[in-house]
């Protein structure tokens, strides 16, 4: 999963996340069926027929949690009014043993239970659940259906097959990766659309995002991708990121080479109009084998989104490797009630991220400098968390309380596990190997359908690779030992130097805002940080109250605003503050100039030897 975050704080401001359908068992399936066109008070019926019971007793679950999520979601909240039958219509004695779990006596007469569920997106907070993993119900207009936030299962048969029916209006597309077996239309203006699915867990592998037609489909070798937008008041359509899209999976698909054998994508962008005022407001995505479910706002430009998407939805692809391809016990007979996690967060997080921004310099999508910035950025994110903390016991433990709020940095020491990794196997094979080729045996040597020993990867890695690789991850994987990136540097010919770098109008860097607010919620130019030349050409001063920007007013309210407003300045372009020092408000014009700030930056040494030379090549080129 990628997620974004946003923060703002008095001190810090900082802005910051399935297999492919196997052959069907003739076994009689579970039967779930989700009633899209009878909606009662934002409320979808949904109805589960487990089939024969032979079990006086049954457990009815909806999950607690997702594979993906690495957070407590508790979908169950959200069901009403459960209730079981028997084949004549009599109910049953239903026990509620928790928010997601229901005992059904005299199981053996069973027929059916069903139940209303509400979505997550106009719930306050939405209830904690990432909005990527979230659902929304909009009749007549959008259901955003993550299935595990629809459909339940019983205790013992989450492996039986599932045949999933979903009755909608004609005039709503099924947008997923999800094969469709068979669509009638079963009364003028309503349709039955069947999935058929080997088991559970592809239930709730293959999202379904229902709204009117806004679909492009494009080839990338033999795979197809499909690309399903929901733009509520039709500012975006799927055309508008078709090109983006489609070039940057291009550019994964040749990074990868071989080892994807995936024929169908999907992706479903969800833009929300209004965040956090009834509709989804925590913005990113979450993987599955042959899709991803992206939720952003609908308010940003396009070329922001664009960038977005670039960096999100290039993240979810690259899950096909791990820990979609290759992936433990934990995660591969995951338990949506009571799951055990994995040690191994840095490989399925934090290689993933890597890898998605690696490709990027690879396949020239970005420089090299580029490239270094975002690994100084991940650098000095990951240093607001304990550098010290050993990443597997993080993960494994990542669902407690001590260990929780360290998720994020999954993603930026994750991935710099993943870069000292990688330049330490080219070291050791004089350039001939490197983190993708191990990827690449450990897939051929597991794959989707053979999980690993948690405790057995590392062993298996140096088996594959060096003792010196076996010494790396127990020294700085699960051991407590802070990585030394300026020694890994050195190697591919890089180092820290300091001068004058470029920074964003707002932002120093990621630990480092230029702004502040004060108790009556008001922007002020922090005075103890030295301020950009941007603000020195303005002649603004730290302690300002910044009240408008270009006639528009800001506050703690609409902070974000500002920030997506500079997103859009150009060097060049005229600019008018609005600004009160000492008590008294001042209008302050002058032009947008490019912001620097006294710093230092990783950057390619002047005159790296031969090996330096080559062993950067052999990493950022090969």
């Amino acid at each position: 999963m990628k997620k974004i975050i946003y923060a703002l704080a008095i001190s810090a401001f900082a802005l910051g996340c399935k297999t492919s359908q196997s052959t069907i068992s003739e076994k009689e399936p579970v039967l779930a069926t989700l009633d899209l066109v009878n909606v009662k008070d934002d409320k979808v019926m949904v109805t589960v027929d487990p089939g024969k019971i032979n079990t006086e007793t049954i457990i009815f679950y909806i999950p607690k949690m997702v594979p993906g999520t690495y957070s407590t979601s508790n979908y169950g909240a959200y069901a009403e009014d459960l209730k079981a039958y028997d084949h004549k219509g009599n109910e049953l004695p239903v026990t509620v043993y928790d928010e997601n779990s229901w005992g059904i006596s005299n199981a053996t007469r069973l027929d059916k239970v069903t139940y209303w569920m509400n979505d997550t997106f106009d719930v306050s907070g939405e209830g904690g659940i990432y909005s990527m993993a979230g659902t929304n119900i909009n009749e007549g207009k959008n259901f955003l259906l993550n299935l595990h936030g629809f459909v339940g299962y019983f205790n013992d048969l989450t492996e039986e097959p599932y045949q999933l029916e979903i009755i909608r209006a004609n005039d709503l597309y099924a947008g997923s990766a999800f094969d469709l077996a068979q669509s009638s239309e079963i009364k003028p203006g309503v349709t039955k659309d069947i999935f058929r699915a080997s088991r559970y867990f592809a239930v709730t592998d293959n999202p379904i995002m229902y709204a009117a037609p806004d679909t492009v489909s494009f080839k990338v070798d033999q795979m197809d991708v499909l690309l399903h937008v929901y733009s509520p008041t039709k500012k975006f359509n799927a055309q508008d990121f078709k090109p983006g899209m489609e070039k940057m999976i291009t550019a994964q698909k040749d990074f990868l080479g071989e080892i994807d054998d995936t024929n169908k994508y999907a992706i479903l962008l969800y833009l929300s109009a209004t965040p956090g005022d009834g509709d989804a407001a925590k913005f990113g995505a979450l993987e599955h084998h042959t899709s991803t479910v992206v939720v952003m706002p609908e308010e940003m430009e396009k070329e922001s989104l664009d960038e977005s998407l670039k960096d999100i939805v290039s993240h979810e692809f690259f899950h096909i490797l791990t820990p979609l391809g290759v992936h433990s016990k934990e995660v591969h007979y995951f338990d949506y009630n009571d799951p055990q996690m994995s040690r191994h967060l840095w490989l399925y997080e934090g290689v993933t991220e890597y890898f998605a921004n690696l490709f990027q310099v690879k396949q020239k999508l970005i420089s090299n400098q580029d490239f270094y910035d975002r690994i100084q950025e991940k650098i000095a994110v990951s240093q607001r968390f304990d550098d010290s903390m050993s990443f597997t016991e993080m993960s494994r433990n990542i669902l407690e309380d001590e260990y929780k709020d360290s998720y994020y940095n999954v993603y930026q020491k994750g991935a710099l596990i993943g870069m000292a990794l990688d330049i330490r196997l080219r070291e050791l094979s004089n350039g001939e190997m490197g983190l993708l080729d191990l990827m690449k045996q450990l897939t051929t040597m597991y794959g989707k359908d053979k999980p690993f020993e948690d405790e057995e990867l590392f062993p298996v890695i140096t088996e594959l690779t060096y003792p010196e690789i076996g010494e790396f991850l127990n020294t700085y994987v699960s051991g407590t030992t802070p990585i030394p990136y300026d020694q890994f540097f050195t190697r591919v010919g890089l180092e820290m130097r300091q001068g004058q770098v470029a920074v964003d109008y707002f932002l120093k860097d990621p630990s480092t805002p230029f702004i502040t607010v004060n108790e009556n919620g008001e922007i002020v130019l922090r005075d103890d940080v030295e301020l950009s030349t941007f603000f020195e050409e303005l002649d603004l001063m730290g302690g300002d109250v910044i009240k408008s920007v270009n006639g528009k007013t800001y506050n703690v309210q609409n902070v974000y605003d500002l920030i997506g407003d500079a997103a859009k300045w150009s060097v060049g372009d005229a600019i008018e503050f609005v600004v009160e020092r000492g008590g008294e408000e001042l209008k302050i014009e002058g032009k947008v100039v490019e912001p620097m700030s006294t710093g230092k930056r990783l950057v390619e040494i002047m005159n790296p030897n031969g090996e330096q030379m080559e062993l950067r090549h052999s990493w950022l080129k090969s």
